[in-house]
């Protein structure tokens, strides 16, 4: 499956979803990993994770996330949020979501600062 388009990243986030920034950000810094992400469940409970690479498992952050957020018994998604060097959220990824959440999910993608590059729908 193709990767969406990317919107421009929005003027103003909700302060849930401000809150998925602050959390990727936390883990990723804590962590030094290559990515930082957050999800918020159908709930509202979130789960931050960071990229992990291993010599015997490679699971991106969003991965984590949605592991995590399964693992949790959610039966949904509303919104996920990854910082990243990438320039886009990787298919791979966006399935991932989408297998949990169905379409429509907001994807923010921003920088490892937590500035917003734009915004993936699933």
């Amino acid at each position: 499956m193709s990767t969406p388009a990317e919107d421009p990243a929005p003027e103003a986030l909700a302060a849930e979803d401000k809150k998925l920034v602050t959390l990727a950000r936390s883990t990723r810094a804590r962590t030094r990993a290559a990515e930082g992400a957050a999800v918020r469940d159908a709930d509202g409970r979130t789960y931050a994770a960071a990229t992990v690479d291993l010599p015997s498992l490679q699971v991106s952050a969003l991965g984590v996330c949605v592991a995590m957020a399964v693992a949790s018994g959610a039966t949904g998604l509303e919104a996920a949020v990854v910082l990243t060097d990438a320039d886009a959220v990787t298919a791979r990824d966006l399935d991932a979501l989408r297998d949990l959440a169905g379409s429509g999910v907001p994807v923010h993608r921003g920088d490892a600062k937590g500035a917003l590059a734009g915004t993936t729908r699933t």
